[in-house]
């Protein structure tokens, strides 16, 4: 599909655009390819077809929150590099007042 230069210097004017000569020869041979690319779209049949966002379902992930058992207060604080009276100990990170 052929573009003229007026409709190059169209849609360059209102882009803002300052093209050179060349630029204006070069634009309007890929804008001609870029209508031809749509026209042949245009072509495809998609009667059928549902409307979609996405090229695959948008399933979750996430495993189902189910109780299970696991480890006691005692197994849990045997682990830890200091406890007392049944909490964590750590060091102090904030002085105090």
């Amino acid at each position: 599909m052929a573009i003229e230069r007026a409709t190059v210097e169209h849609v360059a004017r209102l882009a803002r655009l300052a093209l050179t000569d060349e630029e204006h020869e070069r634009f309007a041979g890929q804008l001609g390819r870029i209508l031809e690319y749509c026209a042949r779209l245009d072509a495809v049949s998609i009667d059928g077809i549902p409307a979609t966002s996405h090229v695959l379902p948008i399933v979750n992930v996430l495993r189902e929150d189910l109780p299970s058992p696991c480890l006691s207060r005692d197994e849990v604080l045997a682990e830890a590099p200091a406890h007392e009276q049944g909490f964590f100990r750590v060091p102090r990170v904030l002085e105090p007042e």
